[in-house]
């Protein structure tokens, strides 16, 4: 019994392993797509804003970082050096006045996976439709 079930742990490690490096992997894939991004909206002179995050209760409160919005609920951004933010934070009634700190997370290759907004998709289009919707605001 002792053997079957060092086994099983065995195997549930190793597949905690496996997919801990699927998930590496995919986001090295991701972050060759935002270097481009980035390198891209600098060539085209795309100036990047301040960030805004949003509360747990819906509210838009400022952030230490500037960067392009990536989606339309504006939840999501890519800063000037390449870090990728999720723009949801929690905070109290002092982080309206105070605003947050922000924290880069790996980038995902497909935005939105298991989302119910209906804002999901292949991060390259995500920034293919960024770089063409900062280049008409500021043309």
């Amino acid at each position: 019994m002792s053997n079957e079930r060092s086994q099983r742990e065995q195997d549930a490690r190793r597949r905690l392993d496996m997919v801990a490096a699927a998930a590496r992997n995919e986001s090295a894939a991701a972050q060759v797509l935002v270097d481009e991004f980035v390198a891209e909206a600098k060539r085209r002179g795309l100036r990047p804003e301040p960030l805004q995050a949003v509360l747990l209760n819906g509210t838009r409160v400022k952030s230490d970082q500037e960067g392009w919005y990536l989606n339309s609920r504006r939840t999501l951004a890519i800063a000037p050096d390449g870090r990728f933010f999720q723009l949801l934070a929690t905070g109290s009634f002092l982080t309206r006045f105070t605003g947050v700190r922000l924290h880069p997370s790996p980038p995902p290759i497909e935005v939105g996976r298991g989302g119910r907004d209906g804002e999901t998709g292949d991060l390259k289009d995500f920034l293919a439709r960024t770089l063409d919707e900062y280049s008409r605001r500021q043309a």
